[in-house]
């Protein structure tokens, strides 16, 4: 084997005659040049347009660049002025009145300076001016939409949401369409960072913290009108708030007159209407709050059509529980109220072709009835009614019958009550959500809850009671009870801040869950309370409505979700917990139903201070600018709420119409020892002796 070759390096070091060390720079550059020069002309000329390119790519982003960074500093010091700093005005910036740019720098308008609309005739400005610097340029977004089955109350039907048109809604030069800020935008001055779904208003938070304080809420500014400076006052100097409530309903009527007139429900974003039995059920949901709001001029045309295209001789199936309390109910309400033969005609008509659902072997009613054809049946998945559906229709066919002197219509209503005054099943007065139409007893038993599908059950209690003069011993016995069990068993407070609420009972679980709906209950208490009942309702009354309170101010938009849980441990730190499913806000009424009634027994103010904040949120983030509200899909978030497309009929027949009572001064406005209210706030009255 050969060792491996040996081999010998000689290093050599170059030096100048100077000194320098040898470089070979030079060799390097005539290295590269030569490279250069061997390839094709193709490959040059692809080389130097590439260059070329990016050259000119630079330089038009140049400018772009340096005024975003120059302009970054400026809108973040502007967002980050207080509340005091913001309303001294430097000279040198204009004061702008608009309503939407007023709103753009308020996170929740002041409940003592202004609404969210305010009418044209206006008094002289007397609130702070706030400065609105200009706006870049703007670009719609469109956000996805969730398609969602809900009913107001009782079971699930075939009620459908529909989902929302891909139409952007227009630019209107007097409202302001939320936006959101363009990339790159060309204003250093840009006042807010703003979002826009599809043209309903929504004002953007820099991030989602808890709502502010109501000292934060009293340094906010006042939104303005494009006309005026600000809302007007009264002469007690305070906002009128009653025709913040007059506002609101002209805008939600002028959406519905515009795109859905005559049909059930308007779809404001996608400006069209969606129609469940073709009742035309906003509209007559409406009546009585129009007449009662004195909108005489809404209200004639509304009339116009009941007179002329309103008929009940169709081939539908109409759920007999919604149809008796928002079309029956609104129609007897809108009798009493205008002295109209017509509505009660029209009421006539409609009872009688309802009174099929109650021809079942139990005389418990069917929930859907076909009014043209006659006929009824159960629903199409079981035999069951729900509970609050069969309970909840007596008032308003009781009051039929008064009316017409025609027996049969209380008989049947009556007849129910009675089935299940007896029913074995109840748990201390608290009753199953369903009983079935043929064996006339309860069925799926073991679940207890004044949410959806059993509340109005104990509504209609206290309320028939006070409706027929204090006589009916069997129904304050139920009602009596039923509060007994609800106490005993549903309530409990939680840890973090001892807020007391009315959960739910499964098969001897108890669940911290309570429906919105549940707050309608503060407001049944203190009418029991105010007509001689326990004093304890009426303090149970106060603790649940601050409840139903903090299920608002808790939320990010200041607007309560559907369904909330509580913290039942101290170290959970907050006390409401929504869940993702639960974030939607359909418009609903039982908060602001329940500061109706404490407000006029207890004349404290607060209970109004906290329904103005209340319409302030939808106005802030349920407010469409061509007309109308919409139900949103989620409250926790400021910056995308999420608009469902959807504005119920009862926005309009009950939460507006409960505001306005809310606001007014007048006891005597549908006094609360005159007049009852269904459970779609069709006021009718108490009679002064039962009827024969």
């Amino acid at each position: 084997m050969y060792p491996p070759a040996r081999k010998d390096f000689i290093s050599l070091t170059l030096s100048d005659p100077h000194g320098h060390n040898y470089n070979n720079g030079k060799h390097r550059r005539q290295s590269c040049w030569r490279k250069w020069k061997q390839l094709s002309r193709l490959q040059r000329s692809l080389i130097l347009l590439l260059l070329a390119l990016l050259l000119i790519v630079g330089l038009l982003s140049y400018p772009s660049i340096s005024q975003q960074w120059g302009g970054a500093s400026d809108r973040d010091d502007w967002l980050e002025l207080t509340d005091r700093e913001l309303n001294a005005a430097p000279p040198a910036v204009k004061p702008v009145l608009g309503l939407d740019a007023a709103k753009a720098l308020a996170p929740m308008p002041v409940p003592h300076l202004g609404p969210a609309d305010v009418p044209d005739t206006v008094a002289e400005p007397k609130g702070p001016i706030i400065p609105i610097l200009a706006k870049p340029p703007i670009k719609l977004f469109v956000y996805p939409q969730k398609k969602t089955i809900t009913n107001k109350r009782g079971p699930p039907s075939t009620k459908k949401d529909g989902n929302a048109s891909d139409v952007v809604a227009g630019e209107n030069p007097e409202q302001v369409v939320v936006h959101e800020e363009e990339e790159g935008g060309e204003d250093e001055d840009k006042e807010k960072k703003i979002v826009s779904w599809r043209g309903a208003m929504i004002e953007a938070e820099q991030a989602t913290e808890p709502p502010p304080s109501a000292a934060e809420k009293d340094a906010a500014a006042p939104p303005a009108d494009p006309a005026a400076t600000v809302p007007p006052e009264v002469s007690t100097g305070k906002v009128d708030r009653l025709e913040a409530v007059r506002d609101a309903f002209r805008h939600a009527w002028k959406g519905y007159k515009d795109h859905a007139w005559g049909h059930d429900e308007l779809k404001p974003i996608s400006k069209s209407f969606g129609e469940w039995f073709g009742l035309g059920l906003t509209l007559i949901d409406s009546l009585d709050t129009m007449w009662i709001l004195g909108l005489k001029e809404e209200f004639e045309e509304a009339k116009n059509w009941v007179e002329k295209e309103l008929t009940f001789n169709k081939n539908v199936d109409v759920n007999l529980f919604e149809t008796t309390i928002r079309v029956l109910g609104g129609l007897l309400s809108t009798y009493h109220l205008s002295g109209d033969q017509l509505f009660l005609d029209k009421a006539k008509d409609l009872g009688s072709r309802l009174m099929p659902a109650f021809k079942t072997p139990s005389k418990i009613p069917f929930s859907d009835v076909n009014i043209g054809k006659g006929t009824a049946h159960p629903p199409r998945w079981t035999s069951d009614s729900t509970l609050a559906e069969v309970t909840s229709i007596q008032l308003e066919f009781r009051e039929l019958s008064r009316l017409t002197q025609e027996p049969q219509y209380q008989e049947v209503v009556d007849e129910v009550m009675k089935l299940v005054h007896k029913l074995p099943g109840k748990h201390d007065g608290l009753v199953p959500m369903f009983i079935n139409t043929n064996s006339g007893q309860f069925s799926h038993k073991g679940v207890f809850t004044l949410g959806a599908r059993a509340d109005s059950y104990y509504e209609y209690l206290l309320k028939q009671w006070l409706q027929g003069g204090k006589t009916e011993d069997d129904l304050l016995e139920d009602y009596l009870q039923a509060v007994e069990g609800v106490k005993k068993h549903l309530v409990k407070q939680t840890g973090p801040g001892r807020l007391t609420f009315v959960g739910e009972l499964s098969h001897g679980r108890f669940n911290a869950k309570m429906d919105h709906l549940v707050c309608f209950l503060p407001g049944t208490l203190a009418l029991g309370a105010h007509n001689g009942l326990p004093g304890d309702h009426m303090d149970l009354a106060v603790q649940l409505i601050e409840t139903c309170h903090q299920m608002y101010t808790q939320m990010e938009t200041g607007l309560s979700p559907e369904i909330a849980h509580f913290s039942l441990q101290a170290s959970d730190g907050r006390d409401v917990v929504v869940k993702p499913a639960d974030r939607h806000n359909l418009l609903r009424p039982e908060t602001v139903e329940s500061l109706f009634y404490m407000y006029r027994f207890t004349n404290d103010t607060k209970y109004r201070d906290w329904g103005w904040d209340i319409l302030q949120s939808f106005n802030k983030y349920t407010k469409v600018p061509d007309g109308g509200y919409t139900s949103i899909n989620n409250v926790r978030d400021p910056l995308n709420p999420g608009p469902r497309d959807k504005m119920e009929s009862f926005f309009l027949g009950e939460t507006l119409k409960y505001l306005y009572l809310l606001f007014s001064d007048d006891p005597e406005l549908l006094s609360l020892d005159k007049y009852i209210f269904n459970t779609e706030a069709h006021p009718l009255p108490i009679w002064r002796s039962t009827p024969k």
